[in-house]
């Protein structure tokens, strides 16, 4: 077992760039031992002045669309004009295996040899908004350590596309063509979330079926009602295995960053996402607590019965727990 570091050597370790450092800081704010959230909350603070001077990229797309595939040409692109980048994994799917993340990281092996570029899985559980918190504070730390990009890849589906969105500055969403009515599988939702919309592997015999999903892509987008961004989410086609179009998106990214910083919403944004992690916390903390009260636990399972035989009405019954735990 290592030895357990100080607090002292994990700020001076995050903030010289140490990845061995950084992550066991990542390892550190996963825990969920109580000792070991006052220290991650304790460097956190320390190193807070050091972050929020990334570009911040969230990443998702249908299943095959080849997420894992792009994101290490992509990376590598960046990495080869000297930016740092990290990417983190958020995957809510598998508690026990944690998904596909070991996967994940053999299929980027390139760019995970790459000195410029860090991987790192933030944790699987339960609990989608305990991993929404770690992927947050793991971002912070990342860009303390000196990341300039960091790439937050959704690995589940739903909900966790609404999280990263929740903590990122531009949210990329990878689609395929050739793949029957591509416009059908996709819900309006994330549609409604991208900031940008890439069809990627428009390459070989694929390249005019691309070519005709970006259309139909743009079109529908113009659907959509306008954002207060004053931007309209491009449509681009790309491929990982040539490369082709892959600067092209970098290229986008970076125009969106500086029109919405040239307009405030950039800054907007970041800080009603700052204000909504607060309110997130708030009532994850409070649920965490009302389950965990041995009142609520003694009483609860009387009370599923009662509602599962019909006597009580789930109203009742929860008003009931909810006095029980001192709510009015």
């Amino acid at each position: 077992m290592q030895p357990r570091l100080s607090q002292s050597d994990y700020i001076e370790g995050i903030l010289n760039g140490n990845r061995v450092v950084l992550s066991r800081a990542i390892t550190l704010i996963e825990s969920q031992l109580p000792a070991d959230r006052q220290l991650a909350q304790d460097v956190l603070e320390a190193v807070l002045p050091r972050t929020g001077n990334s570009v911040r990229l969230g990443i998702t797309g249908v299943p095959g669309v080849g997420k894992s595939t792009f994101i290490e040409t992509f990376g590598q692109h960046l990495t080869a004009q000297g930016r740092r980048l990290a990417v983190l994994t958020v995957d809510p799917s598998s508690p026990r295996s944690r998904g596909s993340i070991l996967g994940d990281k053999t299929r980027m092996e390139i760019l995970a040899r790459d000195p410029l570029a860090y991987i790192r899985p933030t944790p699987a559980g339960t609990s989608l908004g305990g991993v929404a918190d770690a992927t947050r504070e793991a971002i912070l730390l990342c860009e303390a350590a000196g990341f300039e990009v960091i790439i937050v890849e959704t690995v589940g589906v739903g909900q966790s596309e609404v999280y990263v969105k929740g903590m990122v500055d531009f949210f990329l969403l990878l689609m395929l063509a050739g793949a029957g009515d591509e416009l059908q599988g996709v819900k309006r939702g994330i549609m409604e979330m991208a900031d940008a919309v890439v069809i990627t592997k428009a390459d070989g015999d694929n390249v005019a079926a691309a070519q005709r999903a970006q259309v139909e892509y743009r079109n529908a987008l113009h659907l959509y009602p306008a954002t207060e961004t004053d931007w309209s989410p491009p449509v681009q086609i790309c491929s990982a295995l040539t490369g082709a179009g892959v600067p092209e998106v970098w290229a986008l990214v970076e125009e969106y960053v500086t029109r919405t910083q040239r307009n405030g919403f950039f800054t907007q944004n970041r800080q009603q996402q700052q204000v909504t992690w607060l309110h997130q916390r708030i009532r994850r903390s409070l649920e965490e607590s009302f389950y965990q009260n041995p009142l609520i636990q003694n009483r609860l399972t009387q009370l599923e019965a009662a509602v599962r035989a019909g006597e009580r009405l789930p109203v009742q019954a929860a008003s009931e727990l909810l006095n029980i735990f001192g709510a009015k």
